[in-house]
């Protein structure tokens, strides 16, 4: 033995390493190579830390807000231009923008990890179903798929509202019901590419039912794609809801809602810019974000990406 076969190895070769020695070194390898692919993308780090700010505003809406947020001073801070007393001015019933738009955070958190809840886990069980069944299983998945798809979410989101009423809950149903056909293509399609794979030919030998082979070996290589996707939809998901409050079928006033703010702001959208423009501004940004972070996710996970 050599001096060198002797040195121990470092954390670096040793994650790195061609033969790991057990699983969880295999897992810590992929998530290694997967972060320095994700970090040597400025825009996508840019991103996370947009997610990451938003996070912590969220957390700390309470702490950072100088003012309530959903009560105002009607008769002396009405309207008032952006300044060193309010940051981001304030708004027709007198409430500071700037506090409304930290709670908003709360809300626009809300809904994206509520729909991302509801709807991947359902369209991962449609798609993944369906691709390994095949047969009338899945032409009927499918086709109940296609007839969701076949609208603009915006108009299949309105028309659900509608039905089940305004309301955030009901907003938040409505999108995650119009969100998750995108998700069953994407399990579908992975499924189908590995459905007659040597892999899964092995566990049916070993006698898996149907069920523990889409439960336990093919959703799981799913996730990966399912999680680029959903990342890239939160930016549709907020301004589909922001949509919604828009129009009045989302929050309700008094909630600090982005969408809801841009609604009660476009009265003054020519002379008091700042009452629509700042919760705009905020959707823009959050948007960007999630954006950025799906991009970079989608390099970084991508198994046919190349240098490691």
């Amino acid at each position: 033995m050599t001096a060198s076969d002797a040195r121990p190895l470092s954390r670096r070769d040793w994650l790195l390493s061609e033969r790991p020695a057990s699983r969880t070194q295999a897992r810590l390898g992929r998530a290694y190579v997967a972060w320095r692919r994700f970090s040597a993308n400025r825009l996508a780090f840019l991103g996370l830390l947009i997610i990451i700010a938003l996070l912590v505003v969220a957390a700390l809406a309470g702490v950072l807000a100088p003012y309530s947020p959903t009560f105002g001073d009607l008769k002396n801070a009405r309207l008032l231009a952006p300044s060193a007393e309010h940051w981001f001015g304030t708004d027709d019933l007198g409430r500071d923008i700037l506090s409304r738009i930290l709670y908003g955070s709360r809300w626009t958190l809300y809904v994206v990890i509520l729909v991302a809840i509801i709807a991947a886990p359902i369209g991962l069980l449609v798609g993944t179903v369906a691709g390994y069944a095949g047969g009338w299983t899945d032409a009927i998945l499918m086709r109940i798929t296609d007839i969701f798809l076949a609208f603009p979410k915006l108009i299949l989101a309105l028309a659900f509202v509608a039905a089940l009423g305004p309301g955030i809950e009901n907003a938040v149903l409505a999108i995650a019901i119009t969100s998750w056909p995108p998700y069953a293509r994407i399990a579908r399609a992975e499924t189908l590419t590995v459905r007659n794979s040597d892999y899964i030919k092995a566990v049916q030998l070993m006698g898996a039912s149907p069920f523990r082979i889409v439960l336990r070996h093919i959703m799981p290589l799913c996730i990966s794609s399912l999680i680029i996707r959903v990342t890239l939809d939160m930016a549709g998901i907020i301004l589909t809801a922001a949509g919604l409050g828009f129009l009045g079928l989302g929050a309700q006033p008094p909630l600090p809602e982005w969408g809801t703010m841009i609604a009660s702001g476009r009265r003054f959208v020519l002379d008091q810019w700042w009452v629509a423009g700042a919760p705009g501004f905020a959707i823009l940004i959050v948007s960007l974000g999630f954006n950025l972070l799906g991009d970079g996710l989608r390099d970084a996970l991508d198994p046919r990406s190349g240098d490691q």
